[in-house]
């Protein structure tokens, strides 16, 4: 059974900072992509931070050289730190994982609201 439990959203001062966390069990982990995304009301789902099975990275425009997005493979667990946080980060953040051998895979965490105030 395939589960991504995130953690680490919450309540923040523009200025500080987060750590997001999303635990996966029951997927091929280290070959998968891995990405987070985030959903402010009334907007679409947008990519924040992506980082390939090679280790690769992607970052929208609007969180370059704010937040990192990194791997544990041994754990299973990818992370989004977020520096410098400003109130339009504001919104509920999801993990993605997704890859393919032989079949494709794609899941989503259930989001964690991460809400900045200014």
């Amino acid at each position: 059974q395939v589960q991504l439990v995130e953690s680490g959203g919450g309540l923040v001062q523009a200025g500080g900072s987060l750590r997001l966390s999303c635990a996966a069990s029951g997927i091929l982990f280290s070959i998968s992509d891995l990405g987070w995304y985030r959903q402010a009301p009334g907007q679409q789902r947008e990519l924040v931070a992506a980082i390939t099975r090679g280790r690769s990275t992607n970052y929208g425009d609007s969180v370059k050289d704010r937040f990192t997005i990194s791997r544990d493979n041994a754990n299973n667990t990818v992370y989004l730190q977020m520096n410098s946080l400003k109130p339009e980060d504001t919104a509920v953040y999801y993990c993605n994982v997704r890859g393919v051998l032989v079949r494709r895979w794609d899941y989503w965490g259930q989001g964690t609201q991460v809400t900045v105030s200014s």
